[in-house]
């Protein structure tokens, strides 16, 4: 059976609650959801669903850096968007960090997330 290995990567905010950034086993790398906090300062930053969307993902690719993996190796993302009407502003962004190979995805409308962030988003990536 495969080790968890728990990832906390320095260029990161802080987590706010009783989670990790991160998750190893195996081949595998589970990343919790990422809102729009800025790391310098754990403040969600201003702005609209572009600007958000772009801080949200480099979280994410922190987090990928981190563990010397890129967008590339992301098999599986889910976006939680609490404005559906937001998608297409949303997948402006998303498009040009996952610029070949797609990975899986769902989107789904949420009624509120932390901080009272319009985004988030959590993805599988493969080693």
């Amino acid at each position: 059976m495969s080790s968890k290995t728990i990832i906390k990567p320095a260029k990161s905010a802080p987590a706010l609650g009783p989670y990790n950034h991160a998750v190893r086993v195996g081949d595998l790398l589970f990343c919790a959801g990422q809102i729009p906090l800025d790391p310098a300062t754990g403040a969600l930053v201003p702005g609209d669903i572009k600007a958000q969307t772009t801080r949200v993902l480099e979280n994410v690719k922190a987090i990928l850096e981190d563990q010397h993996l890129t967008f590339t190796n992301v098999v599986k993302s889910t976006v939680f968007l609490t404005n559906l009407a937001e998608f297409a502003d949303m997948n402006e962004i998303y498009a040009s960090y996952f610029t070949a190979d797609f990975p899986a995805r769902s989107t789904i409308q949420v009624a509120a997330l932390p901080r009272g962030a319009s985004v988030e988003i959590e993805v599988i990536a493969h080693f």
